[in-house]
């Protein structure tokens, strides 16, 4: 097919929308149309497809709809038969090739060792949080383990985006977890409040306000009943978020941080000291300290508990970890929500209680260096208590030494649309700092399709502006567009917001629009000159 550079027409296309008020997150599609106002490049039936994001949990709905035979939560055309390659594993029973298949089950995590010595464990969070208190805690084991419990709060329906409710379903949580506060069979219990990372992606900084004085208010309910009932606590979080809610300039940075996290011990031992740093990684040597059980060898983290004689140290009978996700810790008040909120509970756990921060943010946590934290990763490494390399950190380096151009996956679905005469379909996130994928991956695939002479290649963006500059999506694509004209290969024929196209809570409804802008066609419509 000989190649015809139409312009930036749509990262011109995703600028106007934003002239229409819209942003990149929610953006509504938007489609390519050639001159007889039909859509270019929908995927059809025999195409081939790589689906080039990493992470996982929110990229499982809309591999079901392209790639699921009887799929039936909306109705989609019949079977599809693409050729359809993942970067990674979602979810091992998808009908898909996998690039970067999972180097295995992390083994000896916090919850393994429990489980053989016989705890009970219960796990509570809503729906938004349930992976990472779940499989990610787990060390990416999806089936829970024995004497695990999992309570997951149903997240709220009736909101469009959760500034309308910065409370979210934390109620609900809290009564679960004081439910299991309660049971005095269960030694073990990790908790969730999800609002601060939630609700502080969006830019609303009275929502996150609320949010925030939510978390505290609820921790204080739980924590009362915690230590009235005799329960040995911890306090901590997976990442940051809104304690750097602006960039130097002043522009709201709706996005992670490379900041600490608190961690506070309630714990009935005098003169109970904690090391002055650590890291997500020694929390569950901690924990198993405290528990009096064994330390696996494979664990590298180390007790935060600074003591000369451990023996002193009084072992936990039952122990709360309550994570505050994306609460983080800044000395800089400018810009730093958490600390303009009202934080009665926080503060005074601080002043009356040993407490420490925890790095949780690049190769602390398995990520390349300088990058921010995410609640993947988070969990991953506090249930792991040592260092797991990221995805993202396998993927570069296979760029970097060239295998990333050899791997199976992405060849065979290359040779499948040569050989059917067919297109080949690059979808997922368009950043270089979102956890869920980065440009640098879908240029290497671009460029691999170059080189495997795939005729047709057609680029399907997501947007999300989470931590990036307000309306970096249309930079983001006209970069796509740019590095199309240099290779004389692919096309950007639609883009959507990451809110219709990364669900993860069944809302079939998003899913299906994102459905039938890639198989249909349907969106707004943006003309191409050529």
């Amino acid at each position: 097919m000989e190649y015809k550079f139409s312009g930036h027409v749509m990262s011109q296309g995703v600028r106007n929308a934003y002239r229409r008020n819209s942003d990149d997150e929610t953006l509504e599609p938007l489609v390519l149309m050639d001159g007889k106002k039909q859509p270019v490049g929908p995927i059809r039936k025999n195409d081939a497809v790589i689906f080039y994001n990493i992470r996982g949990e929110r990229e499982i709905e809309l591999t079901r709809s392209l790639t699921e035979k009887g799929f039936s939560a909306f109705s989609p055309t019949a079977d599809l038969s693409l050729s359809f390659a993942t970067m990674i594993e979602y979810r091992k029973e998808l009908n898909v090739q996998v690039a970067f298949p999972p180097e295995g089950e992390v083994e000896d995590t916090l919850s393994d060792v429990l489980a053989r010595h016989a705890f009970k464990q219960a796990k509570i969070t809503e729906a938004e949080k349930a992976v990472h208190v779940t499989y990610f805690l787990n060390g990416k084991k999806e089936e829970p383990l024995p004497g695990e419990e999992r309570i997951i709060v149903p997240s709220r329906k009736d909101v469009h985006l959760f500034d309308e409710a910065p409370e979210m379903s934390i109620e609900n949580i809290t009564r679960a977890i004081l439910g299991k506060i309660a049971d005095p069979s269960c030694p073990f219990i990790f908790a969730n409040f999800p609002n601060v990372d939630v609700v502080g992606h969006i830019e609303n900084e009275a929502a996150i306000l609320r949010a925030v004085e939510a978390v505290d208010r609820q921790a204080g309910v739980v924590l009362d009943e915690a230590r009235r009932q005799g329960l040995t606590v911890m306090v901590t979080a997976d990442h940051g978020t809104v304690e750097k809610w602006l960039y130097p300039d002043g522009v709201v940075d709706t996005g992670h941080t490379d900041s600490p996290v608190p961690f506070i011990l309630l714990h009935d031992t005098p003169d109970l000291q904690l090391r002055p740093e650590g890291a997500l990684t020694d929390i569950a040597p901690t924990i198993l300290q405290l528990f009096r059980l064994p330390v696996p060898a494979a664990m590298t983290g180390k007790s935060l508990i600074a003591h000369p004689d451990p023996d002193r140290i009084r072992p936990a009978q039952r122990l709360l970890v309550l994570v505050l996700d994306g609460w983080g810790e800044s000395p800089q008040t400018e810009g730093n929500l958490i600390a303009k909120a009202a934080t009665p509970t926080m503060d005074s756990l601080k002043k009356t209680h040993p407490w420490t921060t925890l790095l949780a943010a690049g190769e602390a946590v398995g990520l390349p260096a300088g990058t921010v934290g995410n609640s993947e990763a988070g969990h991953l490494h506090i249930g792991a208590g040592r260092q797991i390399y990221a995805d993202r950190v396998r993927i570069n380096r296979a760029i970097e030494d060239g295998t990333f151009f050899e791997n199976e996956a992405f060849l065979n679905v290359m040779a499948a649309a040569k050989r059917n005469s067919q297109a080949l379909h690059l979808l997922g996130i368009v950043s270089f700092f979102s956890s869920h994928g980065s440009l640098s991956h879908l240029f290497a695939l671009m460029e691999l399709a170059k080189r495997e002479n795939v005729p047709e290649v057609y680029i399907h963006a997501m947007l999300g502006r989470r931590g990036e500059m307000p309306e970096s999506g249309a930079l983001y694509v006209e970069k796509i567009e740019k590095k199309a004209a240099e290779l004389q290969k692919g096309k950007v024929v639609s883009v959507i917001g990451r809110y219709w196209s990364m669900d993860r809570e069944e809302n079939w409804d998003r899913i299906q629009r994102t459905y039938d802008m890639l198989v249909y066609g349907k969106g707004e419509p943006v003309f191409s000159p050529c």
